[in-house]
């Protein structure tokens, strides 16, 4: 089964997100921007979320996990919980 591990920063709006991946692209470390703005608990690790499988996340988190490029910023992509910037840092087959 093909695993992923990635990391994320989840706020409130569409522009924050927006704000902040700009902040990202130029030179702000995801971990730290993470840490600071996101709404969800693993902002403690710097937005890590670790190592999953496809169908463990929201349908909207494997859509850019299982097909985006390696180690680029993803997003906003938009779910029930807000919106997100993700970074795939790893994927295996």
């Amino acid at each position: 089964m093909t695993q992923a591990s990635a990391r994320h920063l989840l706020v409130d709006t569409e522009e924050q997100c927006l704000t902040l991946k700009t902040q990202i692209e130029n030179g702000a470390d995801f971990a730290d921007v993470a840490k600071e703005h996101s709404n969800c608990p693993s902002k403690e690790q710097g937005g890590d979320l670790g190592s999953f499988g496809r169908g463990q996340m929201v349908p909207e988190f494997d859509e850019v996990v299982f097909n985006a490029e390696l180690n680029t910023v993803q997003g906003p992509v938009k779910t029930q919980f807000g919106y997100h910037l993700l970074e795939v840092t790893a994927r295996s087959e």
